[in-house]
């Protein structure tokens, strides 16, 4: 059974609202708000090193996670995934508001556990957030380690290109060491790459 968890609704644009916790289903998967109950089976998630082998932050470390996991239910957008088959918690992943675009969100610190790896799970989750998103925006960023060679091909799987395009300068992450991949509604709704 869901627990009662207040709706967060954030603006967009003008007169848009967007609700960055919502509760989102397939045949594969549920994903619903993170809650502070979910922090034991989350860990048991996060705990295997090799999730996090192509991060800078060893988040498998108790420490650390606990951060990480304090981070994500202080961002009002952190989504625990649910395998439906099995009831088990296998991941999260987040919604954030994009700085100085207020067309544009940012869906990232996804992980899910190596059973799940391969692509399918992946895909059904990042479809239901991107087609939430869609309702509300035109851009859905995605910034990822330079490094991390595994996020950017599951990424690209899903219909993302790396942008340093000056017209999308503004959806760019400037900091080092991270690379930028940008998927348009106008794009994602023909089923092209954008």
């Amino acid at each position: 059974m869901l627990n009662f968890v207040e709706i967060q609704l954030v603006t967009i644009a003008p007169g848009n609202l967007m609700d960055l916790q919502p509760i989102l289903e397939d045949g594969l998967v549920l994903l619903r708000p993170l809650e502070d109950a979910d922090f034991d089976s989350l860990y048991a998630v996060a705990k295997d090193p090799l999730i996090w082998a192509q991060h800078p932050a060893p988040r498998y470390l108790p420490d650390i996670f606990a951060d990480y996991f304090k981070e994500s239910i202080a961002s009002g957008g952190a989504l625990v995934i649910i395998d439906k088959s099995s009831g088990q918690v296998i991941g999260s992943s987040r919604y954030k508001l994009t700085p100085d675009a207020d067309n544009a969100v940012e869906i990232g610190w996804s992980f899910l556990s190596r059973n799940y790896w391969g692509g399918m799970y992946n895909r059904s989750v990042k479809e239901l957030m991107i087609a939430h998103a869609f309702t509300f925006v035109d851009h859905i960023v995605f910034h990822i380690g330079e490094k991390n060679m595994r996020s950017q091909k599951a990424v690209e799987k899903i219909g993302g290109i790396r942008t340093t395009e000056p017209e999308f300068g503004h959806l760019i992450n400037k900091s080092d060491g991270n690379v930028t991949y940008l998927i348009s509604k106008e794009y994602w709704k023909k089923g092209l790459s954008r």
